[in-house]
């Protein structure tokens, strides 16, 4: 199959169209890298560097400060939205099909910016990635990062996950883990001489129904936790009284929870059972208060608001970059069968990052 084409010339509506018609499912972005890569290789002021199904694309002017904008190319699994197509509702004109939200069209925000601006007052590093929406271990961001450090290097970078075009700073972190209860299996018919683990898991679930999440305010910015029951388990048979049980918790924590703060929190409410963690990773604080961000919020029209979700805005964190979410869409549509969103969103993402990058020096 040959390689699609990607044709620069046209709106970055149309070229949003165009990328959610390239099937790009975790794990299949060959095909939607190979046409990024045609697309920008005639380009005389980028540098592409490709690793695997993850491409950058730089400029290098020498100038004092560099901006990384990131974007990732996969999706959840098509499911009769692919090719997309265009409506009207409400008298908007509106992009619909996988992709279209999550997040094709900031793609094509990136890959018409990227391609049309030549000159600027600061450095640009392009991120196209694959493998976001599975596994933390397969992420491209996360390769490039571990890989080749140097490519992802910068001094502030811009996500751009669905925002609604409305910068989202920084995200909360997130952790599972499970609540174990015991007790001694018997025979149903005979119940009285063991002691049921999942009768046991009752007070776990009344500490979590009861729970008030915290709203904690991070340089400005309000964060609301969150602390849910996600899945249980326990038992091996229709007749046998379990003397295992587990509940699986969610904990999603304000940005400025370390670690260790995270786990006192856990051990002060789950304490008196067994607890084991199965997944952990650290939020991002907002990134809103250098000069350059400041002058992004006041292009995007002044105000910011918090990221809830976990994203891969943590990961620029994790190096020293600080870094917001922005960009088209309605993060309520990700995922959703009919994934759409209005195509004036990505004409104002595409305004936003241009002025702001025109005069950013």
């Amino acid at each position: 199959m040959g390689t699609s084409h990607l044709d620069l010339s046209v709106s970055v509506v149309d070229l949003a169209k165009s990328l959610c018609d390239i099937p790009s499912v975790s794990g299949d972005e060959r095909s939607i890298t190979d046409a990024i890569e045609q697309a920008l290789r005639p380009c005389a002021h980028l540098t592409i560097t490709r690793s695997g199904n993850a491409l950058v694309a730089a400029t290098s002017g020498g100038r004092a400060t560099r901006v990384a904008i990131a974007g990732h190319t996969d999706t959840v699994p098509i499911r009769d939205n692919v090719p997309s197509w265009f409506e009207q509702r409400d008298g908007q004109r509106w992009l619909v099909g996988r992709g279209s939200v999550d997040m094709k069209s900031g793609v094509a925000v990136q890959l018409a910016l990227a391609a049309s601006l030549t000159h600027l007052p600061v450095d640009v590093t392009w991120i196209f990635y694959d493998n976001e929406e599975v596994s933390a271990s397969l992420n491209g961001l996360g390769r490039l990062a571990r890989e080749h450090p140097e490519l992802v290097a910068a001094d502030f970078a811009v996500l751009g996950e669905p925002t609604a075009a409305v910068i989202e700073g920084g995200c909360n972190g997130t952790c599972r883990f499970l609540v174990k209860t015991t007790g001694v299996r018997a025979h149903s018919a005979r119940a009285w001489v063991g002691d049921n683990a999942i009768h046991h898991a009752a007070p776990v679930l009344d500490i979590l129904a009861g729970y008030a999440p915290e709203t904690i305010e991070v340089e400005g910015l309000a964060y609301r936790e969150g602390l849910n029951a996600v899945r249980i388990g326990g038992g091996i048979a229709g007749n046998v009284i379990p003397d295992e049980c587990w509940v699986e918790v969610n904990y999603r924590f304000a940005p400025n929870r370390s670690e260790q703060e995270v786990r006192d929190v856990v051990a002060r409410l789950f304490g008196r059972w067994q607890v084991e963690f199965v997944d952990f990773a650290a939020g991002a604080r907002p990134g809103l208060d250098a000069p350059l961000a400041q002058r992004f919020v006041a292009a995007a029209g002044g105000t910011a608001g918090p990221k809830y979700g976990w994203t891969d805005v943590a990961r620029f964190a994790e190096l020293g970059i600080p870094a917001v979410n922005f960009g088209p869409g309605d993060a309520l549509k990700a995922h959703a069968d009919d994934e759409a969103l209005p195509v004036v969103q990505i004409e104002q993402c595409e305004r936003v990052l241009r002025t702001w990058l025109e005069n950013a020096g």
